[in-house]
């Protein structure tokens, strides 16, 4: 459980900092981080990462995409954990 948790934490500080980065990017015109890449690692266990640094950067809070996939991948996130933990996988 303590393993699964500080892998949690740790994926979500990096998409967390995926999104800083793809933000300072932007505003120095260099290569981007795909927005596929970003909703991937969302979806994939770090929705609680990129939302707040979605929040913090004010970052693609305007895309459309954005606003309708995060929190669906967050709401994913969620109820995987609780399937996870109710069946004791974690």
């Amino acid at each position: 459980m303590k393993l699964f948790v500080e892998g949690l934490l740790l994926w979500n500080v990096i998409t967390f900092l995926m999104m800083g980065i793809d933000k300072r990017r932007s505003i120095k015109n260099k290569r981007r981080i795909s927005e596929k890449t970003l909703i991937l690692s969302s979806f994939f266990m770090g929705a609680t990462g990129t939302c707040l640094g979605t929040v913090v950067f004010h970052h693609k809070t305007r895309k459309i995409k954005f606003r309708t996939l995060l929190p669906l991948s967050l709401v994913i996130n969620i109820a995987v954990i609780y399937v996870f933990n109710s069946i004791n996988i974690i």
